[in-house]
């Protein structure tokens, strides 16, 4: 059985190195949508940085939101833990814990992002600057997947890895689904408008998957379809959905490795059922945000078990 810190340190290491991608995502909806947004300023901030569970620690550093300060506090900040710089940061010193159970291209893929962004992110960004370091940090971490998925072992190093990469998608695809809730649509009139159109394809933009929509959806903007495709679709590699596919998954291979079945199986079996059965009408029946507050919550529940039933602090 791999020691709870190794396993531990792989776990952290790919939930960071995806949270530092997903940040920068959350940072791409809100330009994008404040290009959409004629009277578009700083409010639009207020929602992103909800989103991405931020605002009230950003509140303790600033009076007020505005837009540079709070792509700042994303993207470098290193008083926010989950900023982008700090989240690479984590990664990185994660992957040097646990530097035996990499292969080297893993570890070089990682080591040269860190390298990399620290020398991009060393001062405060340019408007004009952010759309190419964007790409750059989802460019990445995409090669530190790349490099792992091709060269490691399937075997536990590889679950656990892969398991802490799922959470964190789950997690981010929830919150930036909720960033329609928070910050777009000023007034009801404006559903099904061109605006409403133009703001859900930024969000399909931001998870790269506007394309893979127009090919199911023939690129016409529903709030309900494009919601059913981020939640429900098990084809789309950022659905909720096909996360927790890969979770059940690999908690499964965990549990014929180890012959024990700890507490987060049943509860990741649980979500993913609730995703299998799930309803589109009745999400937005319930209410979009609800179900997201609602999964966000299990998602997090899920991840403290993972902790606690594979010995993370031993």
């Amino acid at each position: 059985m791999l020691l709870g810190r190794t396993a531990n340190g792989l776990y952290w290491m790919f939930r960071y190195i995806e949270r530092a991608e997903n940040i920068a995502r959350l940072v791409d909806v809100g330009l994008r949508v404040s290009l959409t947004r004629a009277d578009s300023g700083d409010d639009d901030w207020e929602g992103v940085l909800q989103s991405a569970g931020a605002r009230q620690a950003y509140a303790q550093i600033h009076d007020k939101v505005t837009a540079s300060d709070a792509i700042d506090y994303l993207l470098r900040d290193s008083h926010n833990p989950s900023s982008v710089m700090s989240c690479i940061d984590a990664g990185r010193n994660n992957a040097r814990m646990v530097r035996t159970a990499l292969t080297r291209e893993t570890w070089e893929a990682t080591n040269e992002c860190w390298i990399d962004l620290k020398a991009r992110l060393a001062r405060r960004l340019k408007s004009a600057d952010l759309p190419e370091l964007i790409d750059v940090i989802k460019h990445r971490c995409g090669l530190i997947r790349g490099a792992f998925h091709g060269s490691m072992l399937r075997n536990e190093i590889y679950n656990f890895s892969r398991i802490g990469t799922f959470i964190e998608r789950a997690d981010n695809t929830s919150r930036i689904l909720d960033v329609k809730y928070y910050v777009l649509l000023p007034a009801v009139s404006q559903v099904g408008s061109a605006l409403d159109n133009m703001q859900w394809e930024s969000i399909l933009r931001s998870v790269s998957a506007h394309r893979s929509y127009g090919w199911v959806y023939d690129g016409e903007y529903r709030p309900a379809n494009i919601a059913d495709f981020l939640i429900l679709n098990v084809q789309m590699p950022r659905s909720l959905a096909y996360s927790y596919d890969k979770i059940v998954s690999n908690l499964h291979h965990l549990e014929g490795d180890y012959a024990m079945r700890p507490q987060a199986i049943e509860t990741a079996e649980s979500i993913q059922a609730t995703l299998k059965c799930g309803n589109i009408s009745e999400i937005m029946d319930q209410g979009l945000h609800e179900f997201l507050d609602e999964f966000v919550s299990r998602n997090n529940r899920l991840g403290a078990e993972i902790s606690e039933g594979y010995r993370f602090d031993q």
